[in-house]
């Protein structure tokens, strides 16, 4: 038999170092190690596949509804992301329709199932974020860097560091940020803020390998966003070994584990400053951390995430790399 064709559909373009279009990429070459024939996109054009992997609920939805009208019998998997879970699935039609025209959904950590009803949590699967990595750990010894790693928009909250630096007047630090301005008036912001606070430089946006050399070369990493399904920044510093300065959201919670001692209150700029200069001032308490991170790294083991698709893969019918068992027909019954 046929091996399974996939399409992978993400509404980040080629070239983009979007999260979204990074998760494609890294679920392609899974998917195409276990033996699937897979393409990425930004939407489906009728092509033929036998299982649609869609993710974002809002901007794929419209994607996941023409293949659900032309293939009815046909298998589609939706990977919820962090604006869909903690805004869209309440706010928006497409999004939360989205939830129904799939088979199964895919979240990247445990508390996102908190936010799906109980029908739609029968047909939901965690699958954490993996990375291999060969960097480790070399911070400078003259100055304590903190690094901040994704795109500057609203949901990130991407400069509540500066707020904390203001507090910490004095204090030798260093905060590079690394990511894409998403609009002219964030990219304005981190210009004005770099004349403004001498001690934070905002770098654009890196190709990957150099922003995990930044990651490697920064005591900690800050993340103050909002919303996150499950950010693959946190695993990546979970990964190196890199302690993380966390907003108290269910997506870096769940990553980092409920007792995670450097949590802060979502947009807290006082209690972020406490954490840096504990931080910097106290060297068990970063070693504390950094114990609680390495803790962390089963989770995203490559290994790990694999396993998990090849037991969805085989849920949905495909018990090997070469033989899809699953007829049409028996791709409708599933969906009831």
């Amino acid at each position: 038999m046929a091996l399974p064709r996939v399409l992978i559909v993400t509404p980040a373009p080629p070239g983009s170092r979007a999260g979204n279009r990074n998760t494609a990429v890294r679920w392609s070459r899974i998917l195409r190690d276990l033996g699937c024939r897979v393409a990425i996109d930004t939407d489906w054009d009728g092509s033929p596949c036998d299982l649609l992997v869609a993710l974002h609920a809002r901007k794929s939805h419209a994607a996941l509804r023409a293949f659900r009208q032309r293939h009815p019998e046909r298998l589609a998997i939706l990977a919820l992301t962090g604006t869909d879970l903690y805004r869209d699935i309440r706010r928006d039609a497409h999004a939360a329709a989205s939830l129904e025209l799939a088979d199964r959904l895919v979240v990247l950590q445990e508390e996102a199932l908190e936010e799906l009803t109980p029908v739609q949590r029968r047909k939901a699967r965690v699958i954490h974020q993996s990375v291999a990595t060969a960097l480790s750990p070399a911070p400078p010894a003259r100055r304590f860097r903190i690094c901040l790693l994704g795109h500057l928009r609203e949901e990130k909250d991407p400069f509540r560091i500066v707020a904390a630096l203001r507090l910490l007047p004095g204090e030798k630090l260093e905060v590079v940020q690394a990511g894409g301005a998403l609009s002219e008036e964030m990219a304005q912001e981190a210009k004005r803020l770099m004349r403004t606070e001498p001690r934070y430089r905002w770098v654009g946006e890196l190709p990957h390998w150099r922003s995990m050399r930044l990651l490697a070369r920064s005591h900690v990493m800050a993340i103050s966003s909002r919303m996150e399904g499950g950010a693959h920044v946190v695993s990546e510093a979970i990964a190196l070994g890199v302690p993380v300065l966390a907003s108290d959201i269910p997506g870096n919670r769940s990553l980092l584990g409920g007792d995670y001692p450097a949590l802060y209150e979502t947009g807290d700029a006082a209690a972020l400053a406490k954490l840096v200069l504990r931080a910097k001032r106290e060297p068990r308490f970063l070693q504390k951390l950094a114990a609680a991170v390495k803790r962390r790294r089963a989770l995203v083991e490559p290994q790990r995430e694999r396993q998990a698709w090849k037991a969805l893969l085989a849920e949905l019918g495909y018990e090997s790399s070469s033989t899809p068992a699953r007829s049409s027909r028996t791709g409708r019954k599933l969906r009831r």
